[in-house]
């Protein structure tokens, strides 16, 4: 393995630990902003409304087709994702302060519009989404890899949320997709 070594030794205030690096590494990946959404019984059997930020969400199949959200385990609605369908809604431009929200850091303006959908609920005027069933969990370390089947889908024009070393970004919609060649 090739990794930078921290230029201070433990003792110093300014040492850096390599798991630090390695996530300031991974960082540099420009990733889209989603927010997962479910509703699940909790242990007194009352169903919950939850949603969490992430940027950790990628396409697995075109056939049947698969996505895959990782969630780490620490997260506390983490457990109620097991074996539950669930929406991936991806942010526009303009709905940082509705990631922000699902990142543990409510404001007024981030505050959600739910949709119900037909497996999961969803957000309001996001860019797109994709509902889920439960395909399969895979242990990923400290995260869990979430493989939904999707159910349904759809998406809008328009600018996207990204995030790339630790800050938001605008990834800006291209002037004509793939659509116009059908």
């Amino acid at each position: 393995m090739i990794a930078r070594e921290p230029g201070f030794s433990p003792g110093s205030k300014l040492y850096r630990p390599a798991a630090q690096f390695f996530r300031g590494s991974l960082g540099r990946f420009a990733t889209g902003v989603a927010v997962v959404t479910f509703d699940a019984t909790t242990e007194n059997g009352s169903v919950k409304r939850h949603g969490l930020t992430v940027n950790s969400f990628t396409a697995v199949s075109m056939d049947p087709p698969l996505v895959l959200v990782s969630i780490q385990r620490t997260v506390k609605s983490h457990d109620f994702l097991q074996d539950c369908a669930f929406s991936v809604n991806i942010l526009g431009a303009e709905q940082q302060a509705l990631a922000m929200n699902f990142a543990g850091q409510p404001t007024p303006e981030g505050a959600p519009v739910w949709q119900e959908g037909e497996h999961a609920p969803r957000l309001a005027g996001v860019l797109s989404w994709f509902e889920c069933t439960p395909w399969a969990a895979y242990d990923g370390g400290d995260h869990t890899l979430f493989v939904g089947r999707v159910a349904a889908y759809d998406y809008r024009t328009g600018d996207a949320l990204g995030f790339v070393n630790g800050q938001f970004t605008t990834i800006h919609e291209s002037a004509q997709g793939h659509e116009s060649l059908f």
